[in-house]
């Protein structure tokens, strides 16, 4: 008699032809692409969360310091939170209460109690430097008729050839026009990631190239470092400018 042929198993012959058999390099391939999209996928949740959480924080902490500082005004029969806690109280009460200045102020009687007020102040030695300052850096960023921040432009700094965002602030007067020149303007040119400190230079008008983007889109970009881009809004013949051909 013949020998008898052994018949393997349709599907473990096709499993055998259609999968080879598996690597100790392909399993740290596979364990290696597990932990990068895993790892890409944590660093999504904070890229998602962490803006949201970072600024209920604040707001938190923000409407908290507000409580505080109302909860030492106000009586304890007159504070709710005596009774009960209820957040954002104090922030309330600080804007009524603004409001309500700033409608005393614009009557004859307000008007007189400010100006006597001005007057004490400004005759203190130490106070009067501080109080004048911070009077002046109010009145230039929340004026109606400032034009502060504005204005976003490109400026050669701190040498030539090499670009930085700033904000123009005013044109230049007294003494340092005097000096520069009648078309100097002030700019401010912010410092990354940082950009309430900074540096104040007076550049000619016509050394300043004008930007398309806003005050906070710029101010976006400062802060990361230029990851964060504003997309392009000029027409396309003003794109395909050079900028020395714009000056």
């Amino acid at each position: 008699m013949g020998k008898r042929r052994q018949r393997r198993c349709p599907l473990t012959q096709d499993r055998d032809l259609s999968s080879p058999a598996e690597t100790p390099d392909s399993r740290a391939t596979s364990r290696h692409r597990i932990v990068e999209r895993l790892r890409g996928y944590f660093f999504a949740g904070v890229l998602v969360t962490g803006p949201i959480l970072l600024t209920l924080y604040l707001t938190w902490v923000f409407i908290d310091a507000i409580d505080g500082a109302v909860r030492w005004i106000l009586p304890d029969r007159y504070n709710p939170a005596t009774y009960l806690h209820v957040p954002g109280f104090g922030l309330v009460i600080g804007i009524i209460a603004l409001t309500l200045i700033g409608a005393a102020t614009a009557n004859y009687v307000g008007r007189i109690f400010l100006l006597i007020s001005d007057r004490i102040l400004a005759r203190m030695p130490v106070v009067r430097g501080i109080y004048g300052a911070m009077k002046q850096i109010f009145e230039t960023v929340l004026a109606k008729q400032s034009n502060t921040f504005r204005e976003v432009v490109l400026v050669e700094f701190p040498r030539k050839g090499m670009w930085t965002i700033a904000f123009v602030t005013s044109r230049t007067e007294g003494e340092v026009s005097d000096l520069t020149g009648p078309d100097a303007v002030s700019v401010y040119v912010p410092t990354t990631p940082n950009p309430t400190s900074g540096y104040l230079v007076f550049v000619p008008r016509s050394e300043v190239v004008p930007l398309s983007m806003t005050v906070e889109e710029a101010i976006k970009m400062v802060i990361s470092t230029g990851i964060v881009t504003p997309p392009d809004r000029r027409p396309a013949e003003v794109e395909l400018t050079p900028m020395s051909g714009r000056r």
